[in-house]
């Protein structure tokens, strides 16, 4: 799909197959829209006098050989009240609308008018690019695997959005370039997400982040922390979840220096990467296991923000890791009843083996120490309790810090992509105490997405952390769709925020 950005009037619309202009409730034409009716002598205005179309929100009419006007279509859409395209998830609506309709009339190119004169710089951004990255979401399939596919082929080639002078273009160019490459990354997040495990295994993200850096060497760097490094550093708890797969546990470092002072501290951003997860020991129902080819989620999303970083250029220095393993049961997996010593010199009594990835988590939490950073997220399906809590609307936030909280809730808004934070006090921690060892790697039954973090934030005392637990977001477990790319909207505004792009 290719989009541009152009300083354009309806009336100058001469080979565009289509326009696509709004139309309000109580059939009120946009100022673009009032344009067309004036060109065509008020032939609008007397479809509408019929009752041709309400303007509700994703109501469309097609328009063909309109009086006056040298486009082949005229695309009416509708966009509810005046003030409902404003928010950001009426505005999507509207946009899969639009895309829907366009590729049902075989339509090869698109001149959209939906932006109204004079309007703000910020709004003018995210119009262009809200709509970038709906249009991607509303294209996207996962076929690879199939060898005849029934899916309808866009035919849809170009979309041109037009603004109304030099400010609004030079906001919106901006805007395409964010929105190109934050919907390439979400591109990425979910096809990782959604390959199978049998082939997505820790061996094959590492050789996805060496890709990687022969791609952007100039901004890029990689290497990977293996078992026999592991072992090294005391890494126990890392290596007792993986100890029951015949596949072996990496942890894969993606170095990003974009900043022009190459020793500012960085940020570092850690996800979970467990390939499959059985639950090991303690095995999960058999109902739905197959969605624990999710659990890698976190991994995805981090290295898909990698990516981001890289085409965009962004100037920050970033480092992630890809903590990456299976859960499996075997002869040679660990047990509940035992206890780890991690890297950390915390020991932990395993009450409940598929609480692994809080183990590897602290493990990589434990690492990051070495790098100094600025601050540090991670992001990771950690626990069925967190989706109980938010459902599949809003990520879970916890944090030992105020003011990077408060970050990622201001991105996450901008970014359509929502997160809501919960408590972290002591007497959450208390829930996680042991009897035989410093910590439990569960709690006692009740806010288990609390306890998860309270057990992750005695590993990052000494530095700034957030925590975005994912479970219910991370892919639609409703409707088997697939992977959502989630958080990796919210992650790149967070990243372009604090670059001040």
């Amino acid at each position: 799909m290719e989009f541009n950005v152009k300083i354009s009037t309806v009336a100058k619309q001469h080979n565009t197959s289509s326009i696509v202009v709004a139309v309000f409730e109580s059939q009120k034409l946009s100022s673009k829209a009032e344009e067309l009716d004036t060109i065509s002598n008020g032939y609008l205005t007397s479809l509408l006098s019929d009752g041709a179309i309400e303007g509700k929100i994703g109501q469309s009419l097609l328009l063909y050989n309109i009086p006056n006007v040298l486009s082949k279509r005229i695309l009416l859409i509708g966009c509810g009240k005046k003030h409902e395209i404003d928010d950001i998830e009426t505005y999507r609506k509207i946009i899969y609308a639009i895309i829907s309709k366009l590729n049902d009339t075989a339509s090869i190119e698109a001149a959209l008018f939906l932006l109204e004169p004079d309007m703000s710089e910020d709004k003018v951004y995210w119009s262009i690019r809200q709509a970038i990255e709906a249009i991607h979401e509303a294209l996207y399939d996962f076929n690879q695997f199939k060898n005849h596919t029934t899916k309808t082929k866009c035919v849809l080639q170009k979309i041109t959005f037009n603004v109304s002078n030099k400010r609004e273009l030079t906001t919106g160019m901006q805007a395409m370039q964010h929105g190109l490459a934050i919907a390439k990354g979400i591109k990425i997040a979910k096809d990782l997400g959604n390959m199978p495990p049998n082939i997505c295994n820790s061996s094959y993200l590492t050789s996805l982040t060496n890709h990687l850096a022969e791609t952007y060497r100039h901004h890029i760097n990689t290497y990977t922390v293996d078992e026999k490094e592991m072992n090294a550093l005391g890494m126990n708890a890392y290596i007792a979840v993986g100890s029951g797969s015949k596949n072996k546990s990496l942890m894969s470092i993606i170095e990003y220096k974009g900043h022009p002072d190459k020793t500012t501290n960085p940020i570092v951003l850690v996800g979970k990467g467990v390939t499959f997860d059985s639950g090991g020991i303690s095995l999960k129902p058999e109902k739905n296991m197959h969605h624990m080819k999710y659990d890698m989620c976190g991994a995805a999303s981090v290295y898909a923000v990698m990516n981001i970083l890289a085409d965009l250029q962004i100037p920050l220095n970033v480092i992630g890791i890809l903590a990456s393993c299976e859960n499996m049961p075997g002869s040679s997996a660990y047990r509940p009843g035992d206890i780890l010593t991690t890297m950390s010199g915390h020991t932990v009594e395993v009450l409940n083996t598929d609480a692994e990835g809080r183990l590897i988590l602290c493990e990589a939490l434990t690492y990051v120490k070495r790098f100094h950073p600025d601050i540090v997220i991670d992001i990771a399906t950690l626990t069925g309790a967190c989706v109980i809590a938010l459902g599949d609307h809003m990520s879970g936030l916890l944090s030992n810090d105020d003011l990077l909280a408060n970050e990622l809730l201001k991105a996450s808004g901008q970014a359509n992509d929502p997160v809501w934070r919960l408590p972290i006090t002591k007497a959450y921690h208390k829930q996680i105490d042991s009897n035989f060892a410093d910590m439990a790697n569960i709690g006692k039954g009740q806010a288990g997405a609390i306890t998860a973090a309270c057990f992750l934030a005695r590993f990052t005392k000494k530095y700034h952390w957030a925590h975005l637990d994912i479970a219910g977001t991370a892919w639609d477990s409703k409707n088997n769709t697939g992977a959502t790319g989630r958080p990796v909207s919210l992650l790149s505004q967070f990243l372009l925020n604090r670059s001040n792009l």
